[in-house]
């Protein structure tokens, strides 16, 4: 049994690759929690997608036993957090599992817009936080102005910051030893009925799901009957363990504990995070505060480029349903691309992360839609609809205003010396490649974090794109009225582009409601009908040029355009 003042829960914050998971693998290595043979870099990120692309997708956790300078023996418990501003919803909940945070900046960059971000999330969770200067060993380190820089812009007192090198693992000892004495012990009554936090949970293909817990009061053993308080559900454990990263079974969780158990539960969708646990025959009264659902704010369809592959694809996402709860999907057909999926996501780094796992552990061609926005149709009648789909946009008779949402973007830049700028801006502005093009216009220094503020009515049309008279669904969107013909040009130039020359002339448009916007026509392939007519009179030869034209016009009328696959993706990458 631990007793309370030897615990300690932490977790590590920090903007996207200033060394968090790196400052784990050292902590993890240098207490011996993994045999060295076992170690390996960024070990707490265990998806593919996260090693390749150096970034935390999935909050990791790992009991690390210590032992410190005064010969007291300790138990750390630490979550390692994503950095992305998509996955903030990952970042809060396990802040709420916590008492404090290491926060890691990096010596020669200094706070970024994320490192913000997610020490605001620390600071709501009342945690108690030690600044960590990591990279010190860099020749562009410049250690006192980045002191400076926490003091000035975060506000906290940074005098004691601690200098390490997670790559090399200098100064990872003093780490440990403020983690045992500058962060509090967590409080609780092991006597008290069973109170826990369910933060996270996630399938397993040998044990079901696998549920993810802090106990806050009371101890849980292995066997005991236990009630999940929003869902009503009751499960009996199967299996209780802590985990060092890999699994450790254990007899009981008690107060201040962060463990996993296992319980026969078919679906991560049963499980909800921030739920309360408690047993079944002596609960607890009060559940805990929970934290609100990550809510889809990017929607967009996903199809298969063979339409053989439909069924594989619904196979693909339920079973990356049964570990990710944070996307939704629902069937949807297009005339264009067939059956496929409308997919919700928490923004574009989720969306392009749920898509290349589809693509790579499943082996799928796909093809994305346009991303778009959620906007709220509000109807004359009074009700107020939901618009995920461009596509389902009802007749405008109908619709009194269009409100769209509006984020409070915060950029922190290089002019000079550190500038921090906010904006106002419209979220489906920066759903296209807002965040690639300010890394590139700001040679990558401008860091970006946004949070939705508000629903505002703004002059809003749906833009439809037309090949041959005909709608193309899957190109339709919602843009500003005032930007729609500049959207609207640039599409159909790309289309005349992309799209094969048929036999008979094809007009592309750009529409809104009746009116074309835009309009490129692509002209048809000749055949020399006059080839064989050697002299003879010259009304033989307009003969036959109006035989082909009355055949060309008849072909246009009953002909199919077939727009390629490659024109569908290079038509969706928006630039400018």
């Amino acid at each position: 049994m631990i007793t309370l003042d030897r615990i300690r829960n932490f977790s590590i914050v920090a903007h996207i690759d200033h060394g968090k998971s790196t400052l784990a693998d050292r902590l993890i290595q240098s207490t011996g929690t993994v045999a060295e043979r076992d170690m390996q870099a960024q070990l707490l990120d265990s998806m593919d997608i996260e090693r390749e692309r150096g970034i935390t997708i999935k909050a990791n956790t790992v009991r690390i036993d210590y032992v410190a300078k005064d010969g007291k023996a300790y138990v750390l418990n630490l979550i390692d957090t994503p950095g992305h501003v998509d996955f903030a919803y990952e970042v809060s909940r396990s802040m709420r599992a916590v008492e404090g945070s290491l926060l890691v900046v990096d010596a020669s960059q200094g706070v970024e817009a994320q490192t913000l971000a997610n020490v605001y999330q620390a600071l709501d969770a009342g945690h108690e936080i030690v600044p960590v200067l990591n990279k010190i060993d860099l020749p562009a380190a410049e250690p006192e102005r980045v002191k400076q820089n926490i003091e000035d812009v975060i506000g906290l007192d940074a005098s004691d910051a601690i200098p390490i090198s997670a790559k090399t693992g200098l100064g990872i000892p003093d780490v440990l030893e403020a983690i045992v004495h500058r962060l509090p012990a967590p409080k609780g009554d092991r006597n008290a009925p069973l109170k826990a936090m369910l933060v996270d949970s996630w399938y397993d293909a040998y044990l079901g799901v696998v549920v993810m817990i802090r106990i806050v009061d009371g101890v849980v053993k292995k066997g005991d009957r236990i009630k999940m308080m929003q869902t009503g559900a009751v499960y009996g454990i199967d299996k209780l363990a802590v985990l060092k990263p890999q699994m450790q079974d254990i007899a009981e969780l008690g107060p201040g504990e962060i463990g996993v158990f296992t319980a026969s539960i078919k679906q991560v969708r049963d499980t909800k995070v921030g739920d309360t646990i408690t047993h079944e025959k002596k609960p607890t009264d009060q559940p805990l505060p929970g934290f609100k659902p990550s809510v889809p704010v990017v929607f967009c369809g996903l199809f298969p480029v063979d339409a053989n592959d439909f069924e594989a694809l619904r196979d693909a996402i339920e079973k990356l349903a049964l570990n990710d709860a944070s996307f939704t999907y629902e069937m949807e057909t297009s005339a264009a691309l067939g059956f496929g999926f409308r997919m919700g996501f928490l923004g574009l780094l989720h969306l392009e992360v749920v898509r290349d796992r589809l693509e790579r552990e499943y082996d799928l061609d796909l093809i994305t839609t346009a991303p778009s926005v959620v906007f709220k149709l509000h109807m004359k009648d009074g009700e107020v609809r939901d618009l995920h789909n461009p596509a389902d946009m009802p007749d405008l008779t109908y619709v009194d205003h269009i409100e769209e949402p509006r984020i409070k973007a915060t950029i922190l830049t290089y002019a000079g010396s550190r500038a921090m700028v906010e904006y106002d801006l419209p979220l489906a502005e920066v759903v296209f490649d807002f965040y690639d093009r300010l890394k590139s216009v700001t040679k990558g220094y401008a860091s970006f974090d946004y949070q939705i503020s508000e629903y505002r009515e703004d002059n809003l049309v749906k833009m439809s794109i037309l090949v041959n008279d005909e709608p193309v669904d899957a190109l339709s969107m919602m843009v500003h009225r005032d930007r729609a013909e500049a959207r609207g040009r640039s599409m159909v130039e790309k289309l005349k582009d992309l799209i094969p020359r048929h036999m008979f002339k094809i007009p592309i448009q750009a529409a809104i409601g009746g009116r074309v916007i835009a309009r490129e026509t692509l002209s048809a392939m000749r055949k020399d009908v006059t080839a064989k007519c050697y002299g003879g009179d010259a009304t033989r030869k307009k003969k036959l040029l109006e035989k082909q034209k009355a055949g060309k016009k008849k072909m246009r009328q009953f002909g199919k355009v077939e727009i390629p696959q490659e024109a569908f993706i290079a038509a969706l990458k928006m630039d400018g």
